[in-house]
Parts: structure tokens; C-alpha cells; sequence
């Protein structure tokens, strides 16, 4: 073996993964300026959503109106971009994924579908389908999806989301705030065995040089975001700057017990927690592959246990830069690469805290800031 090579294998490692590193001779000036650079903190972008990144729209619909309580959200994507997807729950609801993959062509995405009604969500893939070619022309629209199961919980199995909500998701898609908690596909979402309300969530992060990550998810998950020790939730403790001013650890009396957890026999395939990321800097397919992939840690740490038989957790991401696009075969994208994914998962495990906080009761169904009152009571006098 050549030692030489391992050590700079060695060094190269490190300076991928802290951004800088000196070198000899006129680079240490270069270096230093990016080591400046990457002291500067992360911090939220203006609308703190996943339309803080350019070009991204999300519209939403729902119904809270018996026998419906369900919902749509959709991801309207300019100028067709690459997208990647990792499926990582035991009971995924899909469709058009495998076109995603980096070995098939995918030739780009014009929009994202995250629904309730499981199955027949599809309805909804179709109904954006429809949108894009009656108003943008498009002759072979490729929407992928997916769904979360809510049917039922309503009170009807037949109230679910049909093509007609998916056309209207996108004709109300915008680049401006994004609605959250109990909205869109998470109108229905419950999480912790089914005994908290669950949501839809978002939030963004502007990196030093300037790169946007956003994430949006609906959180319908078997598994708990609610830290059993102190009934915390566990995605806000990667907030930043004031993102979760006036959030408070419940009292002992409002934590005597934590929320459900998993027991054995639990429903299969009736939790889910579907997801899109996306960053405005270009990647090229294996690259977005790759950050999905990475993302799918902001699940593992915001939602205890994730990735279960009994969830479909699946994660879409999305570039929608235009400069040159970064790969994993280029040895120098390997730090910047690092740093995006990084965002991504942080991002998401925020956008869960976001998704579960900002949800409301409904019927019987309490939300979190219900059931612990006294750990939203200075968040809800603080928010305008």
C-alpha cells in the first residue's frame, strides 16, 4: 500500500466534511476566505418554507366537513427539473418513482404529488395530470406521488380525494407561505399510534454561500415526535435562530404519560410520512438520489421509531438550479454535496416539529398543543 496516497485520501476526507483546508503556497489565502465563509450560521429563509427555494409553488386542498377529513398538497417544479426519491418505510404508496431512479432516463418532473385517500390518491396524480396539459400545455405531464393512509378517519371510506382536488391543488399553487398543520394531505394525518393529530409541515435553511434547502412533509407516522422523558418535541431541538421562541418543555402533571408508541399487531401500512426536499443549487440524478437518502435521517431523528413495516416513508428531491449540476463521481463536490445533505435532513426534522405544532384538533383527535397546554401557552402569545 502507498502510504502517501492514504494520507492525502485522509486529508482530502477532512476538508470535504469541514469545507476548508490550508494548503501550502498561494491556496492559503482561497482557503482561509472559505473557512470565513462557512463561520457565517445558517439561518432561515424568509418564509422559513420550502418556497424559499426558486421556482418551488405548493398549493393545497382539503376537507374537515363530514365525512371528509382528508387532503392534497401539491409541488408545482419549473422548467421540468431532475428528481430523485428514496423509499424507506415497509408499506410505501407510490407511483411513477422507478422513472426516477439514476439508471432509467428520467427526463424530468413537472410536479409533486403528496395525498391522503392511500391508494386512491392516484385520482389526484391524474387531476394534476389534467392541470398541466389544459394549462401549460404539456402533452405527457410526469407527476409522481404519494400517499398516506387516512381513509376512514372521517367517518367515510369513500371521502377521499379525487382528480378534481389535484386540479385544483395546482391552480392554487404559489411561491408564497405555506400552510401548515392540520392542511393539505395532512388534513388527516395522525401520528403516534393514532394519538396525536399530525400535519403538514415545512421549513428552509440559507447555508453560508448562499445555498437555499427546504423541505415540506406530511407527518402521519406510527412512531412518536414527542420525546417520552420530557414530552419534548424531538424535531425542535434542531431549531435555529428563533424558529420555536416561546416553546416550552410541558409540565410534569401534562407529562404524566408520554403519547402512544407502537405495540405489536399494530395496523400494517396505515402510517406514512411522505416528503419533497429540495435545494437551489444543480445536481445531477445520483447526486439528488443521494441527498433523498440523506434526508430520510431528519425522519429518524424528529420520529421515534421511523422507517417501520407499517410506514411507507418516501422522500422526493428536488434541484432546481440551472449552473453546472454536482455529482458524487466529482471528488470536489463531495463537501458541498456534504453540507446540502446535511441541510436537508436538519431541515426535515424541523418541518416535522413544524407539521405537529402547527396542527389542530379535530374531533377526536387533539393536537399536540392541546394535549400539553402549558408547552404552546408563551408560543401562541408570541406568534402575530
Amino acid at each position: 500500500m502507498d502510504f502517501r496516497n492514504t494520507r492525502l485520501l485522509a486529508m482530502g476526507s477532512v476538508c470535504a466534511v469541514a469545507g476548508s483546508c490550508l494548503v501550502f503556497g498561494a491556496g492559503v489565502s482561497q482557503a482561509g476566505e472559505r473557512a470565513k465563509s462557512m463561520a457565517v450560521a445558517p439561518a432561515p429563509g424568509p418564509l422559513n418554507a420550502i418556497t424559499d427555494v426558486p421556482g418551488i409553488r405548493v398549493g393545497q386542498v382539503e376537507s374537515t366537513q363530514p365525512p371528509y377529513l382528508t387532503g392534497s398538497t401539491v409541488v408545482r417544479l419549473p422548467d421540468k427539473p431532475i428528481v430523485g426519491v428514496d423509499v424507506r418505510g415497509g408499506s410505501p404508496g407510490t407511483w411513477t418513482t422507478d422513472t426516477l431512479d439514476p439508471v432509467n432516463a428520467n427526463p424530468g418532473v413537472d410536479a409533486i404529488v403528496l395525498t391522503g385517500g392511500s391508494d386512491w390518491g392516484l385520482d389526484v396524480g391524474v387531476g394534476a395530470m389534467h392541470w398541466l396539459e389544459d394549462r401549460k400545455g404539456v402533452s405527457l405531464p410526469i407527476v409522481p406521488g404519494a400517499v398516506i393512509y387516512d381513509i376512514g378517519r372521517g367517518g367515510s371510506d369513500r371521502a377521499r380525494p379525487t382528480a378534481s382536488w389535484g386540479y385544483r391543488a395546482m391552480e392554487a399553487a404559489e411561491d408564497g407561505p405555506v400552510r401548515q398543520g392540520t392542511a393539505g394531505a395532512g388534513t388527516g394525518a395522525l401520528v403516534a399510534a393514532s394519538t396525536l393529530k399530525g400535519g403538514v409541515g415545512s421549513a428552509s435553511v440559507t447555508l453560508a454561500d448562499g445555498t437555499v434547502v427546504g423541505a415540506l412533509v406530511v407527518v402521519n407516522a406510527l412512531g412518536s415526535p414527542v420525546d417520552p422523558k420530557d414530552c419534548t418535541l424531538l424535531g425542535a431541538t434542531l431549531g435555529i435562530d428563533d424558529e420555536f421562541a416561546g416553546l416550552r418543555r410541558p409540565s410534569r402533571a401534562e407529562c404524566r404519560s408520554a403519547p402512544g408508541t407502537p405495540q405489536a399487531g399494530a395496523d400494517r401500512g396505515r402510517n406514512t410520512t411522505i416528503a419533497v426536499v429540495a435545494t437551489s443549487v444543480g445536481m445531477d440524478n445520483a447526486a439528488l438520489t443521494r441527498m433523498a437518502a440523506a434526508a430520510q435521517d431528519g425522519l429518524a431523528r424528529a420520529i421515534n421509531p421511523s422507517h417501520t413495516l407499517s410506514d411507507g416513508d418516501t422522500i422526493f428531491s428536488v434541484s432546481t438550479g440551472t449552473g453546472r449540476r454536482l455529482s458524487n463521481e466529482e471528488p470536489d463536490d463531495t463537501g458541498a454535496l456534504t453540507r446540502i445533505g446535511s441541510a436537508a435532513a436538519d431541515t426535515l426534522s424541523r418541518a416535522v416539529a413544524h407539521a405537529v405544532l402547527e396542527a389542530r384538533s379535530v374531533r377526536q383527535y387533539k393536537s399536540y398543543c392541546d394535549t400539553y397546554p402549558s408547552a404552546c401557552a408563551h408560543l401562541r402569545q408570541e406568534q402575530p
